[in-house]
């Protein structure tokens, strides 16, 4: 089993008109033996940036720390948030850097850019993007993510909208993979307010 299955998870981000929404499972494992039920992936950087981590939990939480670290830097350097496209490099560069012993991480980026423009995307554990103007996806299981986010996504989704079809996509998901599951934990962002929920799913 990879390192990066060792304690199982699930994202996914999806973008509507004008909004996104980031969504990941909530439970954290050690291979099949479920140890919390309440585990946080989805991490607020301001108000219009979120950052979702899968793969092994204690890298994701040592990673998002650094992150918060070097985002304040920047704040009290340049006054002023980071725009979506900027942390994504940001990111990449942070994870690069380990490229020889890297985070098992796999992030998924989301947030308003200029215009209220939605910014989503992915990348591997030493910092390769993959940008996506509809949606993308992270964890094991991320292949039946796939599949639920191709036959669901519209374009042009308001926000009511996004949120059903993002948490039907990740509920039917995680019920197909052993890895992830316990519910999930959904944020919807607009120009003006942040929404989160959480999902019940399956509790086994």
């Amino acid at each position: 089993m990879s390192i990066f299955e060792y304690n199982g998870s699930a994202l996914v981000a999806m973008v509507g008109k004008n909004c996104f929404a980031i969504a990941s499972d909530r439970r954290l494992g050690v291979h099949l033996q479920t140890v919390a039920t309440d585990f946080q992936r989805i991490f607020k950087i301001h108000d219009k940036l979120f950052l979702g981590l899968s793969g092994l939990g204690s890298d994701a939480q040592t990673l998002h720390q650094r992150l918060v670290f070097r985002h304040k830097l920047y704040q009290l350097r340049e006054e002023r948030d980071m725009k979506p496209e900027t942390f994504a490099s940001l990111v990449s560069a942070v994870l690069y850097e380990k490229r020889f012993g890297p985070y098992f991480c796999q992030p998924v980026i989301a947030g308003l850019g200029d215009d209220d423009k939605p910014f989503i995307c992915t990348m591997d554990s030493i910092g390769a993007k993959e940008l996506a103007k509809d949606f993308v996806v992270a964890g094991t299981a991320s292949e039946s993510l796939y599949g639920a986010c191709e036959s669901m996504f519209k374009p042009d989704m308001d926000h009511e909208e996004l949120f059903e079809t993002v948490s039907q996509a990740l509920i039917s998901s995680i019920d197909r993979d052993c890895l992830s599951g316990w519910g999930g934990h959904v944020y919807v962002v607009t120009p003006t307010e942040v929404t989160e929920r959480i999902l019940k799913g399956r509790m086994d």
